[in-house]
């Protein structure tokens, strides 16, 4: 039986999770939100069979809801997802999950208690390349690992309501946590405000994981052009996800380096190994299309999605780390007391992309 879902917010993202939802199998979409008559006189245009209201409380207490999908801004998301669990639905909510630590534990709290689905909408995870990326590194393609580097820039769209480090840097900070999958040792940050900006529009986040594998993103909106680039570098290999590009978003380069020792010689000696590119084939596939699908699938059979509760607490006290750390004017935050809660979320943390 297809499941019955509520969209609340028809904004920058709604509207996707609503297409999605409407052509996803196992989905029926019952009634959607958003606070703008004429968003709503919109789609109620597009989509003549759903249901339309500016009440979210229409949409969560509607008894034929099993699941509501919430695209609204952050600062609204622990008191809509919170009324979502207390009134007996899976949520599906957009990036982060709260800009609050606290709250979201308790969130994730409640939908252990309630026994219900909470997926939060890191998308990326979702995308066949960077799925590919997974699967390179689980297979040892690019031997030990040693960064994960990314940089995610543009003009605009500035947000009033939350920094670049809680806009953009979600998406980068939860590719590379899914990517290394390693407990954190540190987070070190600097960011600017500019352009009469009250948050900041640029940052730079440092992330140290166990093993030596260094994280680093780079984030701004004040950027000339945009770039999507992720960077994974290890001992045999080398990978780079470039999301700009339509076709080849992944090239992996059989380059690195070699370092040799002569005995009676004490300085090592290092040679340049530089063989072939391989860009594997990559699925074209939306990837919120393969997101909605696998919190469809996690409702019908109670699974852990790859991307619940605590993957997005793991995120968010990055994001946290990083908002202290720049206060500080870039002093490092130490993660051991965190790291404890880190990998207890882990262990709970499914590993594989049931989609079907």
């Amino acid at each position: 039986m297809p499941i019955n879902i509520g969209i609340i917010g028809l904004g920058y993202w709604g509207p996707n999770f609503l297409r999605n939802f409407v052509t996803a199998e196992d989905s029926k979409v019952i009634i959607c939100c958003d606070i703008k008559p004429d968003r709503c006189k919109k789609f109620a245009t597009l989509y003549p069979g759903i249901e339309f209201t500016q009440n979210s409380d229409e949409v969560i207490s509607n008894p034929k809801i099993e699941a509501v999908a919430i695209a609204t801004p952050a600062y609204t998301h622990y008191s809509l997802v919170k009324h979502a669990l207390r009134s007996g639905k899976h949520v599906l909510v957009s990036k982060p999950l709260t800009n609050d630590l606290t709250q979201a534990q308790e969130l994730v709290m409640q939908s252990d208690e309630k026994d219900l689905i909470l997926q939060v909408d890191h998308t990326f995870i979702y995308h066949p390349a960077v799925e590919r990326l997974k699967n390179v590194i689980l297979n040892g393609e690019l031997g030990q690992l040693y960064y994960v580097d990314s940089v995610r820039i543009n003009l605009g769209l500035f947000q009033h309501d939350v920094s670049v480090v809680w806009d953009l840097a979600p998406h980068d900070i939860s590719i590379m946590e899914y990517l290394i999958d390693r407990p954190v040792q540190w987070v070190q940050a600097v960011g600017a405000r500019h352009a009469g900006q009250k948050v900041e529009s640029m940052a730079y986040i440092t992330v140290q994981f166990e093993d030596n594998i260094l994280g680093h993103c780079h984030v701004n909106w004040l950027a000339p052009m945009k770039i999507r680039l992720t960077t994974v570098g290890g001992s045999r290999r080398m990978a780079i996800y470039d999301d700009n590009l339509v076709t080849e978003k992944v090239k992996i380069y059989d380059r690195g380096v070699v370092m040799n020792s002569i005995e009676g010689i004490y300085d090592a000696l290092v040679q340049y190994r530089s063989g072939d590119i391989h860009a594997p084939a990559i699925e074209n596939v939306e990837a919120l299309e393969r997101e909605v699908k696998h919190f469809l699938h996690c409702v019908q059979h109670h699974k852990k999605p790859i991307t619940d509760g605590r993957a997005a607490l793991r995120v968010i006290n990055i994001l946290n780390a990083a908002q202290e750390s720049i206060i500080n004017e870039g002093q490092r935050v130490y993660m051991s007391e965190s790291n404890k809660q880190s990998e207890e979320s882990r262990n709970h943390a499914s590993t594989t992309l049931p989609l079907k």
